[in-house]
């Protein structure tokens, strides 16, 4: 047998060694992603040194500049030199350190790659010494070392970020993106580490600042308010080997996505959706589907029960008993949410068609048997004559029969049964009447005006948007840090809570990171319309059940939602008679 060998060299071209400035870019690729890796890097830099206090300043969004400053060891000035080498550290000797880390960082990469990438300058002085030294990297180029007067601890700057490599600079997202993922960030660790001072500054103004006084639910009221932060259902496990702390929110509060689902592994932030579905298992059947709850919770087990040198950027994790650990985290949430979530409770009804949404959700219909009545409505449709229908609409005259499971309207039309999905329905009324009138938005000023504490990430969502919001009946000014006074919201709104509309804006966003300009205000009434519609679980009285189906019909476009789910599933007559044995099956 000939073995046939493949030649990876382009023809006319002979292997070379990479020159080092080179190699250094390409080996920072992997470490830094966006402005927010390099936050990351820094951060963990001074919690491994021991940091009491913590300052972030960006500005440009972090592409001009990024500064993080902490009162920690700091680093002898003839070791700043080594301390911009790569694979150069103080946490690591030997390879068998590496089954046994405690510290975030350990591979030595950060502060050369950052110095790569961008112009890099390091003042540092530890605290036994009377005076500290600065050094500089431009582009991975050393400069001399210089003394400096600085306080104990570390600084580190960096400019220019991408300069030398445009390539890089080009594939950032908008700048309100970057400042939304480094707030995000900075939020987290504020939260893993409440005993550490916190203070973020962007563009000039001051986002977040945590006391340090050991208090997580404090941090929790800074970054949300301090409504949620009571309201959050603490957990406490600390079993062995797997401990399990933190805090998740009770039924009644979630999100449209898993943004929000923070977790820390020795006091690492880590994103493994295998995490994710332990969480999602021990609320099953308790939330809606496609609603996540919020959680925010820390990890702590033995060292070499988890491998954390599996990715580049360390953000993911492998655990040597993966049951173990997830059984723990699922019975120290089933717990927590046995013993603290609050029994469900009903609200009375208000007038009209703009109720408040429920606290209490139904057990959710589990989506294989959702799909399966989906196929059954299609092939019904496919099977039904045609069907007399209103001038515009899709949807034929319906009689209301009644309400089932106070979730669903059972109406009967010419040719069959008609289930409507209440909110769903009220979704695209809601909708179809934010866009007939969208050119003359009636504005309705509240008695009361509401104020609205949102997290960092939020604000900077919502200050994004504060024209697109203006133009649609919001009346929306700043009052104070990461909090707003909504003044006035828009007519068609009258009747539902204020402040719920406005958090549908930032709490129910999924990140669409290239949104078309022309989409932005669709995008927005549609989520506004998601949170005012009436919610499964609340009972109708005939009139207005009947009143939202008249809404429906008169709709353009009444057999979805704004998101595109099925208003309406139809059960034709012809598929009733052949369930019934009245006709033979096909």
């Amino acid at each position: 047998m000939t073995l046939g060998f493949i030649r990876f060299t382009l023809p006319g071209m002979s292997i070379r060694v990479l020159p080092d400035e080179l190699a250094s870019q390409i080996a920072a690729g992997e470490v830094v992603e966006r402005p927010a890796s390099v936050v990351k890097e820094l951060l963990e830099n001074a919690l491994d040194a021991g940091a009491g206090r913590i300052e972030i300043r960006i500005q440009g969004a972090g592409q001009q500049l990024i500064e993080v400053s902490d009162d920690g060891g700091g680093i002898p000035a003839g070791e700043l030199p080594l301390a911009l080498q790569r694979h150069a550290t103080s946490k690591l000797s030997r390879a068998e350190d590496l089954a046994a880390i405690r510290t975030l960082g350990f591979r030595g990469e950060a502060l050369a790659a950052l110095g790569s990438v961008g112009r890099l300058t390091i003042i540092s002085r530890p605290s036994g010494e009377a005076a500290g030294a600065q050094l500089q990297a431009d582009g991975g180029r050393l400069g001399e070392l210089q003394p400096a007067a600085a306080p104990p601890g570390t600084t580190v700057q960096l400019a220019d970020l991408f300069y030398n490599t445009p390539a890089r600079r080009k594939f950032l997202k908008s700048e309100a993106t970057e400042r939304r993922h480094i707030s995000t960030l900075v939020a987290c660790y504020a939260l893993a580490y409440p005993q550490v001072r916190f203070a973020l500054e962007m563009e000039g103004r001051p986002i977040l600042h945590t006391s340090g006084n050991g208090d997580r639910r404090e941090v929790l009221a800074a970054l949300y308010d301090a409504g949620l932060a009571r309201r959050m259902l603490q957990v406490a496990a600390p079993e062995e080997p797997v401990s399990v702390e933190g805090f998740i929110s009770p039924l009644d509060i979630t999100r449209a996505n898993r943004s929000e689902m923070t977790f820390f592994v020795n006091g690492r932030w880590v994103q493994d959706p295998a995490l994710s579905s332990a969480v999602l298992q021990a609320y099953r059947g308790m939330l809606m589907v496609g609603r996540f709850p919020i959680v925010v919770l820390f990890i702590q087990l033995p060292p070499e029960m988890v491998d954390v040198n599996v990715h580049p950027t360390k953000a993911e994790v492998r655990f040597a008993d993966r049951d173990a650990v997830f059984t723990g985290l699922q019975r120290a949430i089933r717990r927590a949410l046995l013993t603290h979530s609050p029994l469900p409770t009903l609200e009375p009804l208000q007038e009209g068609l703009a109720w408040r949404p429920l606290p209490a959700v139904p057990p959710p219909m589990p989506e294989e048997e959702q799909h399966q009545l989906g196929l059954a409505a299609s092939d019904a449709e496919e099977t039904a004559p045609p069907q007399p229908a209103l001038p515009g609409s899709g949807v034929p005259l319906l009689r209301l029969v009644g309400q089932v499971g106070a979730a669903y309207l059972v109406a009967e039309g010419p040719d069959g049964l008609y289930l409507v999905d209440q909110h769903a329905a009220h979704e695209r009324v809601l909708f179809e009447r934010f866009q007939a009138q969208r050119a003359q938005i009636g504005s309705q000023t509240l008695l009361e005006p509401a104020t609205v504490q949102l997290s960092p990430a939020q604000a900077e969502l919502l200050d994004s948007q504060l024209d697109v919001l203006a133009g649609l009946g919001f009346e929306i000014e700043p009052f104070g840090p990461q909090t707003y006074r909504l003044r006035a919201i828009p007519a068609l709104l009258l009747g539902s809570d204020p402040e719920a509309a406005l958090r549908a804006v930032v709490e129910d966003f999924e990140e669409d990171e290239t949104p078309l300009e022309k989409e932005i205000e669709a995008r927005l009434i549609a989520r506004i319309c998601k949170r005012a519609a009436v919610r499964a679980g609340q009972a109708l009285s005939p009139e207005e059940q009947r009143q939202l189906l008249l809404d429906l019909e008169a709709c353009q476009a009444p057999r979805t939602c704004p998101h595109g789910r099925p208003t309406m599933i139809h059960l034709a007559i012809d598929m009733l008679e052949r369930q019934f044995g009245r006709r033979g099956a096909r």
